[in-house]
């Protein structure tokens, strides 16, 4: 029991944790704005809006520059958060819009000689998903620093 206690009293933990707990929960409600359903699994899902990876490795990355300033760790977070970023924009967000092709020819299939289940399509963000992660990071970080 006290490691857990240890772990959220770490104020870069806490931040990362909050900063992905609130973008997850916020997922929830944005989906529910843009389709009319409450769907919680939105939670634990990749894609969608605000990003949960950006409001994550962001909210890290200021956390180490919050307390350590510009050393080797908050350039190797810089790093790390550029790598994931870049990946939730770019590889993931092809390989969603892939899927929804897929998907398209699945239905446009008249006779299928194989099965098939229809492939998730919201795997990666937009530049505009990633930016109000990244904010919601920098400002849940920053909280938490000061308050």
């Amino acid at each position: 029991m006290g490691f857990i206690i240890d772990l959220f009293a770490n104020k870069i933990f806490f931040s990362m944790f909050l900063s992905f707990f609130i973008a997850s929960t916020l997922k929830i409600f944005t989906n529910w704005i843009m389709t009319d359903k409450i769907e919680f699994e939105v939670f634990i899902r990749t894609g969608g809006m605000p990003s949960s990876h950006a409001a994550t490795v962001i909210s890290m990355t200021t956390g180490i520059y919050l307390l350590e300033g510009i050393t080797s760790s908050f350039i190797i977070a810089v790093t790390f958060a550029l790598i994931v970023i870049s990946d939730a924009i770019g590889i993931r967000r092809s390989a969603g819009k892939q899927a929804e092709i897929i998907n398209e020819l699945m239905k446009d299939t008249k006779k299928r000689k194989f099965k098939s289940k229809i492939l998730y399509e919201i795997l990666g963000h937009t530049p505009r998903q990633v930016l109000a992660g990244s904010i919601m990071g920098i400002v849940i970080s920053y909280l938490v620093f000061f308050l």
